[in-house]
């Protein structure tokens, strides 16, 4: 089976964010189960593509929001506004339909494509959905652009989000909607999406990429330890949580490091924390703290985060939020939801490994479990796809005259 992945981005060296770690752990699945996938979509500017000879590259696009000029952001806002598109697919259209159509010719004979997102979808609904494709929901977009708008500041951020949060939810029923499959990353999100309990959806579990290098042994420099991209909301409603209502209950003595690029402007509010940026290792960093603290209050979908530091054996503290989708809760994690209770378990934690009370957990354990999950629900979810192009042959074949 042929399906051609399509992503706003192209795989361009190791992957770097949450959204590019998943699209590669879901690529690396499809291939396992047999499929081949190629890849379709923008590259990074100036970058070079990891699979040349299994891509095609729709031209090269920077899309970050955070770090575009306030121009930039205009254009992309006023382009939304007239195609009535969300803003995440707007940014999208620096080429036409015509052009996606003809990419997805070159690619060969092809039987389905993955839809990758809303950004993709949303940009390029009608060339991609009019053949059987698999859609992925990374999370719940509407619901997540919902929460922003009741966290926004402002009246004009509280429009702009509740304006995106309508668009989309009308998008993801479109595309739940002709979907030959959806995958999901949580069962949460599956219901939500109104798929709880259908054969044409899975909740597919991931695992991370793994590291040709053996980790060395652990030599904690922090007792907390945390990472994230700070700038996106619902990973900063998390981290202002835990600073605001976590950290003055914690005792003096407890250290904490915040890994991950941080809002313009971002307050450093009390001298245990240290915020050390974007770090060149994540895995590395995590290592050096003895107890990982998962600070998700909003969003939806998996939170990467989590599986790495399970993956990893080490000991955490998470919200609820923070272990959506995850079956298995190692024993050196604690699931807390309360503020009070989260630093306490937090402190206890601490103690309990500068101790030695507290050890690593089987990461090779969980990480097996989940991939077992994975695969069994990507098996599952192409046996549909193939079903549903069998239907469209067929159909295709009846229609034609004698």
């Amino acid at each position: 089976m042929h399906l051609v992945f399509v992503s706003s981005l192209v795989p361009c060296g190791p992957p770097a964010s949450g959204f590019e770690i998943a699209n590669a752990a879901i690529v690396d699945g499809l291939r396992r189960a047999g499929a081949r996938v190629s890849h379709l979509g923008f590259q990074w500017p100036g970058s070079t593509l990891t699979e040349p000879d299994e891509t095609i590259s729709l031209g090269a696009i920077d899309p970050r929001t955070d770090t575009a000029s306030t121009g930039r952001k205009l254009a992309w806002l006023l382009a939304a506004v007239r195609a009535g598109l969300p803003f995440a697919a707007a940014k999208l259209r620096i080429v036409d339909d015509r052009r996606v159509e003809r990419a997805l010719d070159e690619a060969g004979p092809i039987d389905a494509v993955v839809v990758n997102g809303t950004g993709m979808g949303g940009a390029f609904e009608r060339v991609l959905t009019g053949r059987p494709y698999l859609y992925v929901a990374h999370n719940v977009e509407h619901a997540t652009a919902a929460e922003a708008a009741g966290h926004a500041t402002g009246p004009l951020g509280r429009a702009m989000y509740a304006r995106e949060a309508r668009l989309l939810r009308s998008l993801e029923t479109r595309l739940v909607r002709g979907a030959a499959q959806t995958f999901t990353l949580t069962e949460e999100d599956r219901a939500e999406l109104g798929l709880a309990g259908s054969d044409r959806a899975r909740v597919l579990p991931l695992v991370m990429p793994r590291s040709a290098e053996t980790p060395g042994p652990r030599v904690p420099a922090f007792d907390i330890g945390m990472i994230g991209t700070w700038t996106w909301a619902p990973n900063r409603i998390g981290l202002e949580w835990f600073l605001q209502s976590v950290l003055p209950q914690l005792p003096e003595t407890v250290t904490v490091a915040i890994a991950g690029q941080l809002p313009a402007g971002f307050p450093r509010r009390d001298k245990r924390v240290r915020f050390l940026g974007r770090v060149i290792d994540a895995a590395q960093f995590l290592r050096q703290c003895r107890v990982v603290a998962l600070t998700a209050r909003a969003g939806t979908g998996v939170q990467l985060k989590t599986i790495e530091t399970f993956e990893a054996g080490l000991p955490a503290v998470a919200t609820p939020s923070s272990v959506r989708g995850i079956a298995d809760i190692p024993a050196n994690a604690r699931v807390v939801d309360e503020p009070a209770a989260f630093a306490k378990a937090l402190a206890d934690h601490v103690v309990a490994h500068r101790t030695g009370a507290l050890a690593d957990a089987d990461g090779d354990a969980f990480r097996a479990g989940q991939m077992a999950r994975m695969d069994a629900a990507i098996a599952a979810a192409l046996a549909g796809i193939g079903a549903a192009v069998n239907r469209d042959d067929n159909r295709e074949f009846s229609a034609r005259p004698d």
